[in-house]
Parts: structure tokens; sequence; C-alpha cells
């Protein structure tokens, strides 16, 4: 099992080290600036300015769709893996400034696999350009959306048509006024068996019957990209929209997840490393009881216990990737599973501690901590809650010790 990089990922992640020391850090205070300016001036969603200067210079050094080995000359899930991590070190400005970001590299992932050339070429090459976001929506107020087969938006086949019409939310990207396209799954045919009753189409956002409600706050944080609830009333859309066949929209799901969930988990870790650096910096630096707090037996257990946290999730991640390399990611489920619970928690566990090393100011505005624990434990939602992996995990367990 190899779960190192390969000589072409290193010298990128050497790069990508390089560019965010020498331009992602120092545009963060711009980009908080910028998003004040904005949200004062009633634009909440709007992308900060400092964004796409960053993509303009990220492209330019060759750091660009990193996530795709179609886009990104064959590299693989395991080098991806550490390159995701240390975008996650700057979560809300690395992911996008080099076109790697979600919804969009999961709905790249789709249009690659399953797309048509014509949707390829109106989709997919301007999301690979960087010049549009998309938005995916699956998750549904009025339905337990832990099972995808409960989903009830339906689309309707009228001639060269589709109708669609129901309401989604946690659509995540769906606010950004660059975003022009959804990826939507819904019912159409309900009398099928139950994993053959979803399709996913392509939705235009600014298609007549579209109606995008309201942005959803995370803990009281508002997202720049937003999280929507989208309503759908005879949304008609062309039937060349369709992505795959009628009946696939729950493979084409489980096809887009598994990889995505490698992507979530390394930024997650990226975050957690992140926190317990500053974990150790503001230890170092504070003194109680005459001399400096990192002294303090409790918070060396804290630092360690971090350390074996982030190192084994990170472990267990790459050798989802490996899997994924090697077997696809139907093989590496169990593995994909486990990873979904183990890094969110394992991050969680690290930014408490550095929260709780930071005092009365681990709380407040002053440092992004309360914003890295509310985008983490949201993270033990997004692409199916904790739950569901474990009865996955188990599921699977029965079945090799039954065989």
């Amino acid at each position: 099992m190899q779960l190192g990089l390969s000589p072409r990922g290193e010298q990128l992640l050497k790069d990508l080290d390089s560019f965010m020391e020498s331009e992602i850090f120092p545009a963060e205070p711009i980009y908080e600036r910028q998003r004040i300016e904005l949200i004062a001036a009633g634009e909440l969603n709007t992308v900060p300015p400092v964004i796409e200067e960053l993509k303009v210079k990220a492209r330019a050094q060759g750091l660009w769709n990193l996530f795709l080995p179609s886009l990104s000359d064959g590299l693989g899930a395991v080098d991806y893996a550490y390159i995701a991590e240390k975008t996650g070190w700057s979560i809300d400005i690395a992911p996008e400034a080099i076109n790697c970001a979600a919804p969009d590299t999961g709905n790249m992932e789709v249009l690659s696999m399953f797309g048509t050339d014509a949707q390829k070429e109106k989709w997919l090459v301007p999301l690979t350009e960087g010049r549009i976001r998309s938005a995916f929506a699956m998750t549904e107020p009025d339905v337990g959306s832990s099972d995808a087969t409960n989903i009830q938006l339906s689309i309707t086949r009228d001639g060269n048509e589709y109708v669609l019409n129901g309401r989604k939310w946690w659509t995540t990207g769906v606010m950004d006024p660059r975003c022009a396209v959804m990826i939507v799954m819904g019912k159409t045919d309900p009398e099928a068996r139950p994993h053959l009753q979803q399709s996913m189409i392509l939705v235009p956002v600014d298609s007549p019957g579209v109606t995008r409600i309201r942005d959803l706050s995370t803990f009281g944080y508002q997202d720049q990209h937003g999280h929507g609830e989208v309503n759908f009333d005879n949304v008609r859309v062309p039937a060349d929209n369709l992505l795959g066949e009628e009946g696939s929209g729950f493979a084409i799901a489980q096809a887009r997840l598994g990889p995505g969930r490698i992507h979530h988990c390394m930024r997650t870790l990226g975050i957690a490393e992140r926190a317990l650096a500053m974990m150790i910096d503001r230890t170092s630096k504070r003194e109680v009881f005459g001399e400096p707090l990192i002294n303090q037996g409790v918070i060396q257990q804290w630092i360690a216990e971090s350390r074996i946290d982030i190192d084994q999730a990170r472990l267990l991640t790459l050798k989802a990737a490996w899997m994924i390399e090697q077997y696809g990611a139907k093989a590496a489920r169990t593995e994909i599973a486990s990873i979904k619970v183990v890094a969110p928690r394992a991050a969680l566990a690290v930014v408490d501690r550095a929260i709780q090393s930071f005092g009365g100011g681990g709380i407040g505005p002053d440092t992004p901590l309360p914003r890295m624990y509310a985008g983490i434990r949201s993270l033990r939602f997004a692409d199916g809650p904790d739950e569901v992996h474990l009865r996955d995990i188990a599921r699977n367990e029965i079945r090799r010790a039954q065989a």
C-alpha cells in the first residue's frame, strides 16, 4: 500500500506550500475586510474581489483543477489528498483559489463521468475555467434525506422537456451570484424499485419557476456561497439536460460522493492542523502561575492527543484514497464511510481543545476557531450523517463475517 506522494505530487505540494505562504495567508485579512464591506452593502453572497485575483495567480502557476485526473495530467487520489489537506489551512480561500472548491469539484466529476459532449461544453468547460460556479440539490426539508430513496421532488417527462416540482434545502453554492447551474436529484419513476426511482438533471439557476427562498446559516455563520432553500414550481428544462439515464440518480450520487469525501476529510484535517498550530502558539506566549501555559501537563496532553487524532484520521483517509485509486470507490465503501465519521470527529476534538486553550478569546470573534468548529460540526451531516455511515460499516462487517 503506497500512501506517499508521487514525484509530481510532491512538487505540486511544494508549489502549493509556497503559494499559501506568499499569496493565500496574506490575503486572509483582505478577504475578511472585503466580506465585511460587501455584507454592509447588502451583498452577502458576492465573492470578495481578492478571490478572483488569487485564481488568476494560481492558474498561472499550474495550481488549478488538481482534483480531477483528466484535468491534472493523471494526478491520483492519494496525491490530491495531501493537496486538499493543505488547502484546509485556509478553508474559505485556498480551495476556490485553485478551483478545487465544493460543490463544484463533485459536480465537475459528475459531468466528466456522466455528461454528454453538449453538457460538458455548456457547463463543464466554464466550471473548469472558473468562470461560473454550481450547486448540488439533493437534501429536502420535508423528508428524512439521509435515506435518498425518500426524495420527493418530481421530475416528469413532458415531450422534449422535463418538469420539476418540489423543494430543496442546504443547496450549497446556490446563493452565489456566479452560480449558473444546479445538479438536481429527484424522482422520475415512483413505481420503480427504490434505488431506480431517482434521476439527476441539470437545471440552470435562472430557469422560470426556480425560487431561492432563503440562505441558511450554520450555527449563525453565513457562508459567502450560501446554503439555499430552493423551490421548484413547474420548472421546465430540455430533456437533453438529464444526466445519464432515467433511474441512474442513486448510482451517480454514490459515484459523486466517494471521491468527494476524501476531499472533505483531508481539508478538515488541514483545519485541525491549523487549530493545533494556533494552540501551541497561544499557550507558548501566555503565562499562568508564573510560567508559560504550555508547560502545564494538561496542555501537553491536549497537544499529544491532537497529534494522535490527526495522524490516525489522516492515515485512514489516505488508505481510502489509495483503495479508490487501485480498486474504485465501490471497493473502498467501508473505508470511505469510516473516514466520513472519523475525520470530523478528530478535527472537532482538536478545535475544541484549541478553543479551550484560548480561554474567552476562543469563543469570541477575534479568532477563526468558532467558525472552524461550526463548519466541521456541520460536516457531520454533509454527505450523510454519521449514523448512516456507521450503519453501512456495520452491515458490511456483518456480511463479511457471515461469508
